[in-house]
């Protein structure tokens, strides 16, 4: 069943007296439950299209429609109640109020939501220990190590049981192993039915999804394609340790 369709979709930016097109005619279906990647250099159109499909932004011309509802038109407060009720993010720099334990943090989308504080503790705590961090769950982002960042960054994204997931650049901040450990997760979540879409530059983690889609000067290049090896290992890069970040992922 198709969770996510792009018909025609063109996104037109104004830059002084000129317009750019940033995505030029895509069509696109995601189903339920697939576990894909967006992938393409700096100004191809993966981001913006990203930003579409997850909400933060409407087309200039096309249709689409997440979950059966079309957001096209949509206005800020219609595409923040589709964001909170059917969307997931995970962004590269993890995006955690420092100040705030796991367990907060996590909670925030539920917050947002209006959901009960019983409520809120209770599907927190469940979501940390999906992604075995149930003994962090009262220490803050600064006294994490960046893999465990990450894993609440997915545990706050999917907290509110939403129909898909966004992963911006998940492993860019992350070694070699600790990025395996995290595509792993989401390959785990994807088997249990959430729709995982990453939106990379590295084909080494383009590699090991399912399904691949192409972005070039705003238009998809390549729709489906076979995956390699799934035990081939991760290769992300290997970024210097900061100050007091733990080994373990």
């Amino acid at each position: 069943m198709a969770l996510v369709e792009l018909r025609d979709i063109r996104k037109i930016y104004h830059v002084g007296d000129q317009d750019i097109a940033a995505l030029d005619g895509v069509s696109l279906t995601i189903d339920a439950g697939e576990f894909l990647c967006i992938i393409g250099p700096s100004g191809s159109g993966k981001s913006t299209l990203m930003h579409l499909l997850g909400c933060l932004d409407t087309p200039t011309s096309g249709s689409l429609l997440i979950d059966g509802v079309d957001v096209s038109n949509a206005t800020d407060d219609q595409l923040s109640r589709m964001r909170n009720s059917k969307i997931g993010f995970v962004f590269q720099a993890f995006n955690l109020l420092p100040k705030l334990d796991v367990l907060h943090n996590v909670e925030l989308p539920m917050v947002y939501a209006g959901v009960s504080a019983k409520v809120r503790r209770e599907r927190a705590i469940a979501a940390i220990e999906r992604v075995d961090l149930g003994h962090r769950m009262y220490n803050t982002p600064l006294q994490l190590s960046g893999g465990q960042c990450q894993r609440v960054a997915i545990a706050r994204a999917i907290v509110n049981n939403p129909k898909i997931v966004f992963a911006d650049e998940p492993t860019g901040n992350l070694d070699s192993k600790t990025g395996e450990t995290i595509l792993t997760l989401f390959r785990e979540l994807a088997e249990s039915g959430c729709t995982i879409v990453i939106v990379t530059h590295d084909n080494n983690i383009a590699s090991r999804l399912p399904r691949r889609i192409e972005m070039r000067d705003g238009r998809i290049r390549v729709g489906v394609e076979a995956a390699k090896s799934q035990t081939a290992p991760l290769l992300v890069s290997h970024p210097t340790p900061q100050k007091g970040e733990e080994a373990q992922p």
